[in-house]
């Protein structure tokens, strides 16, 4: 326990100051600046990395995967296999129980489900019913799925913030208190002062020294870069665009030139289903331009995300040199996931959080380019795999193979850069590439040279 090696490093403290310094010690106030929105909501739309970020210090998954892919409770007591077909996760109490079973039974919701409803699908019924005994969630598998709880811990899976559902809760604009009883340990330090601002006002708070952590500022050697896993597709409806339409946007796009002129870093360009984080990209011929018709279509985007718009409109100049007279539609980001689960477009830029494995992030893909009817071929035997690697090269492997069978064309993926002055120690990114700012502390000023910035 946290509060258990803190007592240990105040014993240590008189014959060794240099290692008690060193020690995690509690209290104080952390100020972070991010270029995220200044309120974020349902947490399966809330999902570019800064959203899930900010996100995460108000509610969790019931669990998160570490740098080692190892999984850790965060929200849940325990997660369990009594039998390896089924999943025991145990909660706090009742209520947190009752709120996991809602948030993940909302995925499935008819009207408009989620892509991320794919990260369930190894349940049986598909998670669209699921319930809950007590302070206990019995989840029985259709087929073996042992990568079924690094899927849960994404951060799409999170209920809706509550006061005890993360690491700190809201005590006032802009300010978070941690949360004394939360099942990780407590926070070390005792509150964060969050301010809103764009690229240029972390910039400018960062020189002035008046915040200790920035996020979403622009990566270089001194910043800590999590995993690109944000995914960015060109969605196509195969109905609505001529046959060869793919083979026009392949011949019109450089990708690498598109992340790099268009797209907010850290990017890099992806040109497989899966990210360059999840397995290598290789080199890609681009076909020839082929033989262009005049067609009009219309390309929704994230009304939201500047990259977005910048990519939509470069992807209108090119497509025209093929033919095509492209419309730009900006759209909320819950009216493109609706329309997309109903097929009701002709282009869409399409980006989602894919988790860290594999596995699971191939059943995303697939679920948002609408394959879910592939879902129940292709899972079974990567799961039937014991072995973890074998599990991911399975992965790989078939979404080289269905890449050409799914409407949606790579584009780029992101992470999240952030920067931390030297008294924030112990500041780490989780597998899924976000920071776990509620295991920073920070460290006296005689321990970081008097605390200046290098």
């Amino acid at each position: 326990m946290r509060i258990r090696t803190a007592l240990a490093g105040l014993v240590l403290m008189a014959s060794t100051p240099a290692l008690a310094a060193s020690r995690p010690r509690y209290g104080g106030e952390l100020r972070v600046a991010h270029a995220g929105p200044p309120e974020i909501g349902e947490p399966a739309l809330a999902d570019t990395p800064m959203e899930a970020a900010l996100l995460g210090l108000l509610t969790r998954p019931v669990c998160r995967v570490d740098s080692g892919g190892q999984v850790h409770p965060t929200l849940a007591r325990e997660l369990s296999r009594p039998v390896p077909q089924a999943l025991r996760v145990t909660m706090p109490s009742a209520a947190s129980a009752a709120a996991v079973a809602r948030a993940w039974t909302r995925l499935s919701a008819t009207e408009s489900p989620s892509p991320y409803r794919a990260l369930l699908y190894p349940l049986r019924g598909e998670g669209r019913q699921v319930t809950s005994t007590g302070a206990t969630l019995d989840l029985a598998l259709a087929f073996p799925w042992p990568d079924l709880e690094r899927a849960l811990c994404h951060p799409a899976l999170a209920t809706p913030p509550s006061p005890a559902s993360g690491p700190f809760s809201a005590e006032g604009r802009g300010v978070l208190g941690a949360q004394a009883a939360w099942p990780e340990g407590r926070p070390y330090v005792d509150r964060l002062a969050l301010t809103a601002t764009d690229e240029r006002g972390l910039a400018r708070l960062w020189s002035a020294r008046q915040v200790q952590v920035v996020l979403g500022t622009p990566p270089d050697d001194n910043t800590l870069t999590g995993a690109g896993l944000y995914a960015t597709y060109l969605a196509y409806s195969p109905r609505k665009v001529p046959a060869d339409f793919r083979q026009a946007v392949e011949s019109a796009i450089d990708r690498e030139d598109l992340t790099r002129l268009f797209v907010r870093g850290p990017a890099v360009p992806m040109a497989n289903l899966l990210p360059p984080a999840l397995m290598p990209q290789g080199p890609r011929p681009r076909p020839t331009a082929p033989a262009g018709a005049t067609r009009k279509v219309t390309l929704a985007y994230d009304a939201a995300l500047a990259d977005q718009r910048a990519v939509a409109e470069r992807i209108q100049v090119k497509l025209h040199d093929q033919g095509y007279t492209v419309a730009l539609e900006p759209q909320s980001r819950a009216a493109l996931r609706s329309r997309q689960a109903k097929g009701d477009f002709e282009l869409m830029l399409s980006a989602f959080l894919l988790p860290p494995v594999p596995g699971p992030a191939l059943a995303v893909v697939l679920e948002a380019g609408g394959r879910r009817d592939l879902l129940g071929v292709e899972l079974p035997p990567i799961g039937a795999l014991t072995d973890a690697g074998a599990r991911d090269a399975r992965s790989r492997e078939r979404a080289l193979a269905l890449a050409p069978s799914v409407p949606l064309i790579p584009l780029y993926a992101q992470g999240l850069a952030l920067r931390a002055a030297p008294e924030v120690t112990g500041l780490v990114l989780d597998a899924q590439g976000l920071p776990v700012l509620e295991g920073a502390w920070l460290a006296p000023v005689e321990a970081t040279g008097g605390g200046g910035r290098p």
